[in-house]
């Protein structure tokens, strides 16, 4: 049996490097604080590309209004 096969839906933190651009710390830090759905496998993290995909569309939405103070700008 394919790893892919068993993990259908999960993304390597590599793999989310190249899907968002997000640094390895990043991912690892929305995993830890259940931003996104993950798991981890010894040392790696696996994650959900569903859920990763739908927290960078949210903060790509946000623009320049989450660094705004009270969302203004």
């Amino acid at each position: 049996m394919k790893a892919e096969t068993v993990f259908q839906g999960w993304i390597t933190t590599s793999q989310g490097i190249e899907l968002t651009g997000y640094t390895s710390q990043h991912l690892r830090r929305l995993a830890r604080n259940g931003k996104v759905a993950a798991v981890r496998v010894g040392r790696a993290w696996l994650i959900n590309q569903a859920q990763l995909e739908a927290y960078k569309r949210k903060v790509d939405k946000l623009g320049s209004k989450k660094h705004s103070p009270r969302g203004v700008g």
